[in-house]
């Protein structure tokens, strides 16, 4: 069984040819990201228990994404003569006739009749049960060998996210960090800026109460305090880096995350009262904007 090391991806494409006596085959899977998993098979007629069986190992091995799976069989036998499927011919004369009535069109030509899809098949030696039971056995086989290599491909994809976004969320981490550290933050900083608009509102008027002044300032200061969006930030981080690691889809989780992330952002540019930790904040949304598409394309 193949074992998860990393985040895996929702990309990702396999194709596996296959024999058995003188049947030959290519299983085609291509994967794309989605909100659920979704396998949409398209195969041969007379292989539907191939299909239900299919369905199942992929449901197995796959939690999310849109898998589009397609199944190509020939029969290798040059023995094999044609005939014509009438239940379709009559169909499709019956549906000509009257559209020519309908629009006046010309005589139907019988050669364009036969090149439709279906209409000529290959009269094929029907196989017994205990050789139809081996064929789609081995049909089978092929599948979960270009399961597999699917499953490998979206690893590959994930380890080149995971990549990506640890080298964001270092950007992340040094940016908050930044802003901790940012000299607005300062006490003497925030004195001097509580200063200036004491000065500004008494130079409106002289008539402001000194204890309801005092507490205006109080808020002021109070709601421009990034502290608690700055430790969630660090939080998040934190929590980010073991999705990373993380066995497990985590996906889902991510993409929730990805929202905290971005909510605290907001908040830190609506907060900021210094050019320089807006510039911090709209730089942490950028990045987080970037994180959350590679975000999309995990499982």
């Amino acid at each position: 069984p193949i074992q998860m090391t990393t985040i895996t991806s929702m990309t990702g494409f396999a194709r596996v040819t296959g024999t058995w006596q003188d049947v030959a085959w290519v299983w085609e899977l291509k994967s794309v990201n989605g909100k659920a998993l979704d396998l949409r098979f398209r195969v041969p007629p007379g292989f539907d228990a191939v299909e239900a069986a299919a369905r199942l190992a992929g449901a197995a091995k796959l939690k999310r994404g849109n898998v589009q799976i397609n199944l190509s069989v020939q029969a290798e036998s040059a023995s094999s003569a044609l005939r014509i499927n009438q239940v379709l011919l009559e169909q499709l004369v019956a549906t000509a006739e009257s559209l020519r009535d309908r629009l006046g069109a010309g005589p139907i030509q019988a050669e364009n009749l036969l090149a439709l899809r279906g209409v000529l098949e290959a009269d094929e030696a029907a196989l017994d049960e205990e050789a139809t039971k081996a064929r789609d056995t081995a049909v089978l086989k092929s599948f979960e060998t270009a399961l597999d290599h699917l499953v490998l491909a979206r690893q590959s994809e994930g380890e080149r996210l995971a990549v990506v976004m640890e080298a964001q969320l270092n950007r992340i981490a040094d940016l908050t960090e930044a802003a901790r550290l940012n000299p607005s933050r300062s006490v003497e900083a925030m004195r001097q800026r509580l200063s200036e608009q004491v000065a500004r509102l008494l130079a409106q008027s002289e008539s402001f109460d000194p204890q309801r002044l005092h507490q205006e300032a109080i808020l002021l200061a109070t709601r421009a305090d990034i502290q608690e969006e700055l430790d969630r930030l660090a939080s998040h981080i934190a929590a980010a880096r073991a999705l990373l690691k993380s066995p497990e889809p985590v996906g889902r989780k991510f993409d929730f995350l990805a929202q905290e992330f971005n909510r605290e952002a907001n908040t830190l540019c609506s907060k900021a009262n210094d050019p320089s930790l807006t510039t911090i904040g709209l730089d942490l949304k950028t990045v987080i904007d970037q994180m959350r598409e590679q975000v999309q394309n995990i499982e």
